[in-house]
């Protein structure tokens, strides 16, 4: 645990240096004796929005990182359909346990909603996706797939608390595993602490995330459970 607090001081301090950073994360694998960061932003403008993440696993070194980066398109925001954008995405990273991950394009709609007061966010988006180089285990190219995946925000009890998350399924033939469906939901639940009386600019959140997972760098289900910090920027 002083690792796991050594460490957690050293990823929020390094994550000013990040551009637009949003929030950084330190999460605690329980039972793997690990941990995972994570850098997160969000930004919406008038054509749209730009999202990415960036996670790194220690154990205490680094041995894996993993980014995701997506573009919403909309330039119709004042529209009837407002609602639509046109998503599109890069996945990659690599790994000491599962080796390089594959890179993977994916284009497709997201269809976006949310609460008249915001307090409620919500986003399906429906996807090709091309994974170059992937072949089954007669050799075959296997590049052409899709991926579903929906993403939530939901702040409640007077602002002290925030469950969101994301669930994602697709496709992918892996030539080393009997599997063609991959499915992995993360969803995080998060106390604020500026909600306390006087705490008003210490942006720290403490909560949990909760990796479900089928087929995705092991066969079968796992369910992998954190303790976690939050720090979000201003």
């Amino acid at each position: 645990m002083k690792r796991f607090l050594v460490l957690c001081m050293a990823v929020i301090l390094s994550a000013s240096t990040y551009v637009n950073a949003q929030n950084v994360q330190l999460h605690y694998d329980i039972g793997r004796n690990c941990a995972t960061s994570t850098v997160e932003m969000f930004r919406p403008d008038s054509f749209g929005s730009t999202f990415f993440f960036v996670d790194m696993d220690y154990s205490p070194k680094v041995y894996g990182a993993y980014w995701e980066i997506a573009r919403e398109f909309n330039f119709w925001q004042q529209s009837r359909v407002s609602w639509l954008s046109v998503h599109v995405e890069y996945d990659g990273g690599l790994s000491n346990e599962a080796g390089s991950f594959n890179n993977a394009w994916l284009a497709g709609l997201t269809y976006s909603g949310h609460s008249k007061d915001y307090s409620k966010t919500w986003s399906l988006s429906a996807m090709y996706k091309i994974i170059p180089g992937t072949v089954d285990a007669m050799g075959r190219s296997q590049i052409h797939n899709f991926q579903i995946t929906g993403v939530w925000n939901i702040n409640f009890a007077k602002g002290w608390c925030d469950f969101n998350g994301f669930v994602d399924v697709w496709r992918e033939v892996r030539a080393w595993q009997n599997t063609k469906y991959i499915f992995i939901a993360e969803p995080q639940l998060w106390v604020n602490l500026n909600k306390i009386n006087g705490w008003d600019r210490v942006n720290l959140s403490i909560g949990s995330e909760v990796e479900l997972s089928y087929n995705f760098v092991a066969p079968g289900f796992k369910v992998m459970p954190t303790v976690a910090l939050k720090w979000t920027f201003e």
